[in-house]
C-alpha cells in the first residue's frame, strides 16, 4: 500500500537520494536553495511506511496565478516498478493541482546510451521500455532533441569515471599539453571563498570572450557556502617573474650556442637555434608587457566544483585567453578531476556537450577519456486543460531566449 507525503525532511530526502544509483546534485535538497527564485517542495512516496521514491520539486510562477513544476534529474525511484511509477505520477498530479500547475516537467537520471569514446553503443532496452510506459500513462516525451538548448538540462554529458581516469590513459596530445603547462611553470591550487575574486575575474573574461552572460561573484559564493565542505575552486597560476627568469636563462644558453657555431655546423641545427631564439624572445616580450602592466602572479584558468553523495560536478569554468599558450585549461580540468577522486568521488561530471558530438565542448572534454552519456531527456506531465496552449508559449519563449 503506497502513500505520499509533501514536505519530507531534507535529511530523509538526501539520505534516500545518496543511496540511489540515480544520485544527482540537482536532486539534493540544497539545490533548491540555489534556485531560490523558484518555490520548492519535497515529495516522498512510502510503501508500508518505508520511503521508496522522492522528488525535489521546483515551482515556477506563471502569469494569472498559474505555475509550472520542474523536477531536475528526478523523480528518483525504481522506474521498472510500474505500480510505483504510476503512483508517483498520480501524486505529482495531485500536488500540481494544489499549486495550480499547468504541467510538471521532469528529466530523470536515466540513460538511453552511454559509452567511452570510440565504443559502439546501442539504446538501453530498459530505458526504451520506461519511455513507452510513461507515454502510456499520459506523459509526453519531448524526444531525442537535437540542439543542446532545447532542454533545461543538457541531454548529453561527458562524465569521467574513476576507473578510466589516469594520466597514462589520456591521449598523447593531452599528456603533452599537461607536461607543457607544468614545464612552463603553471601551478595549481585548490581552495574556497578565498579564491573567489580570482575565479570571478576569470569568469568575466570568459563571458566577454564568448559574448555570453554568466553569473557573478555573489552567485559563485552562494554555491560554495551552500555546499560548504562539499565544494572547491581549482585555479592555475603562473608567476611571471619566475617564468621570465627561466626564459632569460634559456636565451642566454641559446646565444652561447650560437657563439660556438662554425662552418661545420649543420644547417638544421642553426635553423633550430634560430627558431628557439625567436620563440624565447617573443615570450619574453609578452611577459615584460604583462609585468609592466603591474601583474606578478596571474590566474590563468579555474573551475568550481560541487560534490554530493559520492558524485562531483564541475559546474563552472573560465580561462584568460591571453595566456592560452601555457595550456592552463587542460591542466586545470585534469587536476580538478584528480582532486575529486582524491576526495572520494566515484565520478566527476564535466557537464553538457553538444548533442551531435561535434563542437567545441565535446572536442575539449573528450580529451579526458570520459563516458559520453545520453539522458532520456525531458517529459511533460499535463495537469491542466490549459497545457497545450501554455506549452506552446513555453516552447516559443525558449526558442526566443536561445536566439539571444
Amino acid at each position: 500500500m503506497y502513500s505520499y507525503k509533501i514536505g519530507i525532511s531534507s535529511e530523509e530526502h538526501d539520505e534516500f537520494v545518496k543511496k540511489s544509483s540515480q544520485t544527482n546534485l540537482l536532486q539534493s535538497s540544497d539545490w533548491a536553495k540555489i534556485k531560490d527564485n523558484w518555490g520548492n517542495e519535497r515529495l516522498g512516496v512510502y510503501k508500508d511506511q518505508e520511503l521508496v521514491a522522492v522528488a525535489s520539486i521546483l515551482i515556477q510562477p506563471l502569469p494569472l496565478g498559474f505555475t509550472m513544476l520542474y523536477i531536475p534529474r528526478g523523480p528518483i525511484m525504481d522506474y521498472q516498478n510500474k505500480d510505483l511509477v504510476a503512483y508517483m505520477l498520480q501524486s505529482i498530479k495531485t500536488f500540481a493541482k494544489s499549486k495550480r500547475a499547468v504541467f510538471a516537467k521532469f528529466d530523470p537520471s536515466l540513460f538511453l546510451r552511454k559509452g567511452l569514446i570510440g565504443q559502439e553503443v546501442e539504446d538501453q532496452e530498459v530505458s526504451v521500455a520506461i519511455i513507452q510506459f510513461l507515454e502510456k500513462f499520459g506523459v509526453e516525451w519531448v524526444g531525442r532533441t537535437k540542439d543542446m538548448g532545447e532542454t533545461i538540462q543538457p541531454r548529453f554529458q561527458a562524465n569521467i569515471y574513476k576507473e578510466y581516469f589516469t594520466e597514462e590513459q589520456l591521449s598523447k596530445s593531452t599528456k603533452q599539453a599537461i607536461r607543457t603547462a607544468r614545464n612552463k611553470g603553471v601551478e595549481v591550487v585548490f581552495g574556497g571563498p578565498e579564491l573567489l575574486d580570482e575565479f570571478a575575474a576569470l569568469m568575466k573574461k570568459t563571458e566577454a570572450r564568448k559574448g555570453i552572460h554568466l553569473r557573478g561573484k555573489d552567485y559563485y559564493e552562494k554555491l560554495l557556502t551552500t555546499y560548504a565542505g562539499q565544494s572547491y575552486i581549482t585555479l592555475s597560476r603562473i608567476n611571471l617573474s619566475q617564468r621570465l627568469t627561466s626564459l632569460e636563462n634559456q636565451l642566454e644558453k641559446n646565444l652561447l650556442e650560437v657563439s660556438r657555431f662554425n662552418e661545420k655546423t649543420k644547417p638544421g641545427k642553426i635553423d633550430n637555434n634560430r627558431q628557439e631564439k625567436e620563440r624565447l624572445e617573443e615570450e619574453i616580450q609578452f611577459l615584460k608587457q604583462a609585468l609592466d602592466a603591474g601583474k606578478e602572479t596571474v590566474s590563468l584558468s579555474g573551475t568550481l566544483t560541487l560534490e554530493y553523495g559520492g558524485t562531483s560536478e564541475n559546474v563552472y569554468a573560465g580561462m584568460d585567453e591571453n595566456f592560452r599558450r601555457y595550456q592552463p585549461a587542460i591542466l586545470t580540468w585534469y587536476e580538478t578531476a584528480q582532486h575529486a577522486f582524491d576526495r572520494g568521488a566515484d565520478w566527476q561530471n564535466m557537464g553538457g556537450i553538444e548533442n551531435d558530438l561535434d563542437g567545441g565542448l565535446y572536442h575539449f572534454k573528450s580529451k579526458f577519456n570520459p563516458m559520453i552519456e545520453e539522458f532520456v531527456g525531458e517529459f511533460n506531465l499535463p495537469t491542466s486543460l490549459l497545457y497545450p496552449l501554455v506549452n506552446k508559449a513555453y516552447q516559443l519563449r525558449k526558442k526566443l531566449r536561445n536566439k539571444q
